[in-house]
């Protein structure tokens, strides 16, 4: 935890401190990656005083899961759920259902897409142009029409510290990944969607994609949970986690293993991994891309210009739902 008295002056020297040290200290090339995506987070965080549980904005409110310029073709709606892991009691989800979805009685597969560092559930429609990407897709017929939910994957203390879904920064974010929210997705939220939404619950018919971090979680829940899902897609996934708890012991650790298992035994039927040149993530991605190339596992790799951004991430979603259940 930062204290911060003269902020400016000590969170300059701090980090100075932590880039000198990235220079200059041989470590093994993995941690060197680590040091400077937590430093580079810190660096997004500012100028938030950096405690790791900031003070929670007068008057927050849950973001509106709706853009006041534009009009959606699908109906969006909010689901909130309970929790079954400690936490906050209950949490949000944006679920967009496509046009006709209530004029028939048609049964649809499932995209599960997760945010990243800094996000919620309402970031991919206010950010990544995720409902203008769908609505376009569905109506001229390039993808299989499908129901898309957004969940809010961030870790949370208790109720106060959720605050209506409030956002967090990037420092907070990454520091706090720890397995809690994954550990209980498929029977929170995947229960959750299936008890309440026409949907055809089985693998072949569910997706699972994610930016940034988000889709270090997504690989991971699909490498836990083979059965579950069929389609995988990781948009500039930022690879390295760390935790102590035991929901990250039960999630993260023994991931490789858990992949050998899932391609040897329930192969995904789609899985792709997208990055752009300039990430300055790239290290983790391609480095996970090579082991599958090594393993010999199926996946498609695509590399394109630019960095970690929301042109990339909206790019890399509308290329995955084209490939999605086909």
């Amino acid at each position: 935890m930062i204290i911060c008295h003269n902020f400016e002056k000590k969170a300059t020297f701090a980090l100075a401190c932590y880039l000198q040290t990235a220079i200059t200290v041989t470590i093994l090339r993995e941690r060197i990656h680590t040091l400077q995506c937590l430093i580079l987070a810190a660096l997004l965080a500012l100028p938030s005083c950096g405690v790791l549980h900031p003070r929670i904005p007068e008057g927050h409110v849950a973001a509106s899961p709706t853009l006041p310029d534009y009009e959606p073709q699908g109906k969006v709606e909010e689901v909130v759920y309970p929790c079954s892991v400690p936490g906050p009691t209950t949490r949000r989800m944006i679920v967009y259902l496509p046009e006709g979805y209530y004029d028939s009685q048609d049964r649809y597969p499932v995209i599960y897409l997760l945010h990243g560092a800094r996000g919620h559930e309402t970031s991919w429609i206010r950010k990544g142009r995720m409902l203008q990407i769908t609505d376009s897709l569905f109506s001229n017929r390039l993808a299989v029409p499908a129901i898309v939910v957004m969940p809010n994957m961030n870790q949370y203390d208790d109720d106060y510290d959720y605050a209506d879904s409030r956002p967090k920064k990037a420092f907070e974010s990454i520091l706090e990944v720890d397995g809690t929210a994954e550990w209980a997705f498929t029977r929170d939220v995947v229960a959750t969607v299936d008890s309440l939404y026409r949907t055809i619950p089985d693998r072949e018919h569910r997706a699972i994609a994610g930016m940034s971090i988000g889709g270090r979680q997504g690989i991971t829940l699909a490498a836990n949970e083979p059965d579950s899902y069929g389609y995988v897609a990781a948009f500039s996934p930022y690879m390295p986690v760390k935790g102590r708890n035991r929901h990250f012991r039960e999630f993260y650790r023994g991931f490789r293993q858990r992949l050998d298992a899932q391609f040897l035994l329930q192969p995904p039927k789609g899985y792709y991994i997208m990055n752009g040149k300039s990430d300055p993530y790239s290290l983790g991605a391609k480095a996970y891309h090579r082991r599958l190339e090594r393993k010999g596992y199926p996946h498609i790799w695509i590399e394109t210009p630019g960095g970690h951004e929301w042109y990339n991430w909206s790019d890399y979603y509308a290329r995955a739902v084209q490939l999605f259940f086909k």
